[in-house]
């Protein structure tokens, strides 16, 4: 009985330890048929020493147990020892916590593999005997995302990163500095790319990409076909004049390529964001002064303006407004009167644009016009506005004995952008109006082009029997061979000659001049202005044929109009 109590206790603590050391045994079996790499550390060793590795590890590293176990685990990193998320290891342990993180390693052959690497602590808790380390190999991946990014976020051509990768890295780098975002754009680029062909265009790219790209700055990118952005990071309170010095550096030397040398000049528009800042907003801004530099003749460097993006933002919502106002048919015209001065009589009139704004109400050219044919817009609108009048002319002249005459203004972009002499064929068709009727008003500026390209189509739109008359004549690119070159019907002289006419005798010289050469050569003159009763004597007593202006009547609403078309009798409402 003594024997068995003795002995017991002895037998217990056998079975126990064999326990344990199969438990151990399985374990180890365990971590050996992981198909990720496992590592043990004893945290009470003087270097924190591996004191176990798996089979996995051995495939992954290309070191066996023997090699692995007695060193610390920083072995793996080589000499590359400065990757951010060594920090972060350093702080968990430190903390008795876990991490994970993504780590360069080196293989024993001195090859590099990605790995996540995941710490575990081992132990009483907030202070761990041991750590594992699980390592994954995520060389396979992290090559993956790289052809990925080099897909979505970097410029085939030049390798620098493209639109989407630049906002990808002002993300990180807006949270980090105060940044200053340069936009700059191949003045001509078009012109090179025609003259010398498109592998020299590329080359140039190319080259300036490279020569950007040796700056001391964070980022640069391919934003456009031949835009380019560069991120500098500045200190506090810092100007932009060095870093816009160094890029105006860099792209001056010329440039000697396959096929060229070129001298190239660039635009440059910048703006700074402050840290914090929101990386869009930065990129918006800095486009913004690039399109300011752009319409610079001599491309000089812009700042971003609060007021230029007020600006493009009061753009971009009247095109979206222009764009609705054409599809729900708001806009329309007006007439003003024309008289003939001799007798008196009513003759026609020139139809102004209006657009019937849904909140602002009636608004004249002058707030949208310019937009309308910077955009392209003015297309529809003239082309709806020419029905439409020449509509009303048919309209109004079927009753008459004595037809109307309707004068149209029309845009440079409508005669260098489509067939205008189709368009008013069809127009004529569509509605029976007589082309006697209707002028086309020009603008000087559309004739100074003086083109044989254009100087066809007027005398293909004269062929058809509509007139053609210079608005505003003597106010931009005055020129008296106009009137002989182009198949002109009439001429319009500018208010600015006829007002106060009796008190300047310079103008009544130019303008009596103006008259006398249009009888001479059959040209109708028309002066416009007139709202003084002096001055319309005056222009009388010259002979001038016609003439309009507030005198007479102010611009008419359509149903007004045509009330004064067929009664004689100007309303008393109606006018603009």
């Amino acid at each position: 009985m003594l024997h068995r109590t003795l002995f017991k206790p002895r037998r217990l603590q056998s079975r126990q330890i064999e326990s344990e050391q199969l438990t151990r045994d399985l374990l180890i079996e365990l971590a050996d048929s992981a198909s990720d790499a496992v590592l043990v550390a004893d945290m009470n060793t003087s270097n924190k020493a591996i004191v176990y590795v798996n089979d996995a590890f051995e495939q992954l590293t290309g070191y066996v147990r023997s090699e692995a176990v007695g060193k610390n685990c920083r072995y793996l990193q080589g000499a590359d020892r400065l990757q951010p998320e060594i920090d972060i290891i350093r702080q968990a342990i430190a903390d008795g916590s876990g991490c994970e993180v993504r780590l360069r390693n080196y293989r024993k052959d001195g090859t590099l593999f990605w790995n996540r690497l995941r710490l575990a602590p081992l132990g009483p808790a907030g202070a761990p005997t041991h750590y594992a380390g699980f390592l994954r190999d995520e060389t396979a991946l992290v090559e993956a995302e790289a052809r990925i990014e080099a897909t979505t976020h970097r410029d085939a051509l030049t390798g620098c990163l493209n639109r989407d990768g630049l906002l990808a890295a002002l993300g990180p780098l807006s949270v980090l500095h105060r940044l200053l975002l340069v936009k700059i754009d191949v003045a001509h680029f078009h012109d090179i790319n025609s003259g010398y062909g498109y592998d020299v265009g590329d080359a140039l790219l190319f080259e300036t990409a490279r020569r950007l790209s040796a700056l001391d700055c964070k980022a640069v990118a391919r934003v456009g076909s031949d835009q380019f952005a560069i991120v500098f990071a500045l200190a506090e309170s810092a100007g932009a004049s060095d870093e816009l010095a160094s890029v105006a550096d860099c792209l001056k030397p010329r440039f000697d390529l396959p096929g060229a040398a070129l001298t190239v000049r660039y635009a440059t528009g910048y703006a700074i964001g402050e840290k914090g800042g929101e990386p869009l907003a930065l990129v918006r801004q800095a486009g913004a002064a690039l399109a300011r530099s752009n319409a610079n003749q001599l491309r000089v460097p812009c700042a971003f303006q609060v007021e230029a993006e007020r600006e493009a933002f009061h753009r971009t919502r009247l095109t979206a407004e222009l764009q609705h106002g054409i599809a729900a048919d708001e806009f329309l015209y007006y007439y003003q009167p024309k008289i003939d001065l001799q007798t008196g009589d009513f003759v026609g009139a020139e139809a102004l644009l209006r657009w019937r704004h849904g909140l602002f109400g009636l608004q004249s050219p002058e707030g949208f016009v310019n937009l309308a044919e910077d955009t392209g817009l003015i297309l529809d609108i003239g082309a709806r506005g020419f029905r439409q009048i020449a509509a009303f002319a048919a309209r109004v002249n079927s009753w008459r004995r004595h037809p109307l005459r309707f004068a149209i203004n029309v845009s440079a972009i409508e005669f260098t952008h489509r067939d205008m002499v189709a368009l008013i064929a069809n127009v004529l068709d569509e509605t029976g109006a007589d082309p006697a009727w209707l002028t086309l008003e020009l603008t000087e500026r559309l004739i100074a082009t003086d083109s044989p390209e254009m100087l066809r189509i007027f005398r293909e739109v004269r062929e058809l029997g509509v007139g053609l008359s210079i608005d505003d004549f003597g106010t931009e690119y005055s020129s008296l061979r106009y009137l002989d070159r182009f198949p002109v019907t009439e001429v319009k002289i500018d208010r600015s000659f006829v007002s106060d006419l009796q008190h300047h005798a310079a103008k009544r010289i130019i303008v009596g001049a103006v008259i006398q050469l249009g009888a001479e050569l059959g040209i109708d003159i028309v002066a416009e202005g007139i709202e003084q009763e002096s001055d319309r004597a005056m222009l009388r007593a010259m002979n001038c044929p016609l003439g309009q202006g507030r005198l007479f009547s102010g611009p008419l609403s359509e149903e007004h109009f045509a009330v004064l078309a067929r009664d004689g009798i100007l309303p008393g409402k109606g006018r603009d």
